[in-house]
């Protein structure tokens, strides 16, 4: 293996672990911006997926790069809460839309200050064009992430366990 190919390599396990730190960071505060609202980080995201305009349960897991069984299951809790409702999909009988109900949107709004507060420390600490940078490149790198991954990557051959080769 080539210096260049080891960097690269490096370079992709940083980049891994610091999305992952990441997501484990905003789960955490996610947690406890909904909580106060009575939802949970998980409600509040399937619901701020329909809050612009209402979506099959296919289309906010696929927005979400998550399972369409995990969505199902919150929204269908969220349903259950009174906190969404499915519609008619006017272009697929089955695939009903999720869409907020007014206590949905009053619900989500609660969150709105502490949301508000956390963007705005934030954005202090990185700088407004900082933090516009930082998304575009996490924007960046999950598109490149769609596109590189699209095609299969050769997996790794079996391990010897006696490690003789």
């Amino acid at each position: 293996m080539t210096r260049l190919e080891k960097d690269l390599q490096e370079l992709l396990s940083r980049t891994a672990l610091g999305v992952f730190r990441l997501n484990g960071q905003f789960l955490a505060v996610s947690e406890k911006l909904a909580r106060p609202a009575g939802l949970t980080a998980a409600w509040w995201q399937v619901l701020g997926a329909v809050l612009s305009e209402p979506l099959p349960v296919s289309g906010i897991a696929r927005t979400m790069g998550i399972t369409r069984q995990s969505v199902q299951r919150i929204a269908d809790l969220l349903v259950h809460e009174g906190l969404a409702e499915y519609l008619p999909n006017p272009a697929h009988r089955r695939a009903k839309l999720l869409a907020p109900t007014h206590l949905g949107r009053v619900t989500v709004a609660r969150i709105e200050p502490a949301h508000a507060e956390l963007a705005a420390r934030l954005a202090t600490e990185l700088g407004e064009e900082g933090f516009a940078e930082t998304a575009r490149v996490l924007e960046r790198l999950s598109e490149v992430m769609d596109t590189v991954t699209a095609s299969p990557i050769p997996a790794a051959g079996p391990v010897d366990p006696t490690g003789s080769g």
